[in-house]
């Protein structure tokens, strides 16, 4: 038996803790947002976040993320830059065909978690990895300016 804290809430689980934590997560908790893109965590569509840190769960296994918390597209809201990225996605138009999202959310409100006024340089540095098909590159990079503008704006918690 596994138990993981996936998005705040605990889980037991009977896998092998071998098994992706993408596919525990899909097939198991029935949690669709990380998506299954290359298997190789080359493409970025499958990311989540472990303590944080964006990792690709298609090639993480299951035993690597006991103890740790585990949050997903689902998730993310949570966080003020959760949130702040949201919202920015959806000013700016981001989605396109909408596969690659969730994994470009979860890099991004890392970064922004880390680094709340990030250049050209810093997004592109956090962001490779998580390949667009439909090349909204550079809506990406505006959204994420965006969140960081406002999460600065926002009055202290």
């Amino acid at each position: 038996m596994i138990t993981l804290e996936v998005n705040g809430q605990q889980q037991q689980l009977d896998v092998d803790p071998a098994t992706p934590l993408l596919w525990v997560v899909r097939d198991h908790l029935s949690i669709t947002g990380p998506k299954f893109g290359c298997g190789m965590g080359l493409c970025g569509a499958c990311t989540v976040q472990l303590d944080g840190t964006p990792v690709r769960s298609c090639v993480t296994p299951v035993s690597g993320a006991v103890g740790r918390k585990v949050t997903t597209i689902e998730g993310i809201g949570a966080s003020p830059a959760g949130r702040a990225l949201q919202a920015a996605w959806v000013a700016e138009g981001v989605p396109q065909c909408g596969y690659c999202q969730s994994g470009q959310i979860m890099s991004a409100s890392a970064l922004l978690a880390a680094n709340p006024d990030p250049n050209d340089a810093d997004i592109n540095s956090a962001m490779s990895g998580n390949v667009c098909r439909c090349g909204t590159y550079a809506r990406i990079r505006a959204a994420i300016k965006r969140a960081a503008t406002s999460l600065r704006a926002a009055p202290a918690r």
